[in-house]
């Protein structure tokens, strides 16, 4: 009951980051579920099995951070068309190349992920203001490099869509919105190849399907699905920069965990 009352706290935080920012909540997931499964499940599959859980709770979480976006004609639905092919097909490419992949690598490269993406956020680079989102072709590399690395690592890919929106002079609100709608073909390819490697995987705990874990799963979905869009509505009325900065450090917080695991 204990483990599954935390799972549920984790989503509510979690549901409300990921509206809020347009992520997936990945990058604040993945640290945690590693956490609370080697506490209470001790097993060796540890980060592989959080990436899966969390790619899957992406996919409830971050439709109800969609639907209120739309609310707010935030979504630019012609870049979700153009970017979800690359993404869909990095998502499975990303999940696929998982499974060859030591877990502590993983958790390293996770790290490596986290310290670009919070380094980027306190910079606050400038894009060049003739910079325009690519034709097919260039979307189509983009977005799947993204897809694969943030099925990799068990992320939305909002921490990578919406930097990359933004430095292609995207309005940083329809960003996180169009970033938040990108995260649902990630989750849902990612979801698919974490199940599909990990289902003859020996030793996983009970109640998992591959690399899933349905207890985690449906414990922080419940919370998330109603905060998310409360986060996603104070996206739109609160300062982005000073709640992008406070993100930024607990990334790099995250991050040095992840190296030390």
């Amino acid at each position: 009951m204990i483990e599954f009352i935390i799972y549920l706290l984790t989503g509510a935080v979690v549901g409300f980051l990921a509206g809020l920012l347009g992520i997936g909540g990945g990058l604040i997931l993945v640290p945690i579920l590693t956490s609370i499964f080697a506490y209470y499940l001790g097993n060796f599959q540890l980060v592989h099995l959080a990436i899966g859980t969390s790619l899957a709770t992406i996919l409830v979480t971050s439709l109800a951070a969609v639907k209120t976006h739309q609310s707010h004609k935030a979504v630019r639905w012609d870049i979700v068309k153009q970017f979800t092919p690359g993404i869909f097909v990095g998502g499975i490419l990303g999940a696929w190349i998982a499974q060859f992949m030591d877990a502590s690598i993983l958790s390293k490269t996770f790290a490596v992920l986290e310290l670009v993406v919070a380094i980027k956020m306190l910079a606050n680079f400038q894009p060049n203001p003739q910079r325009k989102m690519p034709n097919f072709g260039g979307a189509f590399f983009a977005s799947s490099s993204i897809g694969t690395l943030s099925s990799l690592v068990g992320i939305g890919g909002g921490t990578l869509n919406t930097p990359y929106m933004i430095w292609h002079n995207i309005k940083i609100k329809q960003a996180i919105a169009t970033s938040a709608a990108l995260s649902l073909p990630v989750a849902l390819a990612g979801t698919i190849g974490f199940i599909w490697s990990g289902w003859e995987v020996e030793n996983l705990p009970n109640y998992s399907i591959g690399y899933v874990y349905l207890p985690a799963f449906f414990g922080i979905v419940v919370t998330s699905y109603f905060t998310a869009p409360i986060g996603a509505k104070l996206s739109h009325t609160l300062p982005i920069k000073s709640i992008k900065n406070i993100f930024a450090g607990l990334l790099i917080l995250l991050a040095l965990k992840m190296f030390l695991f």
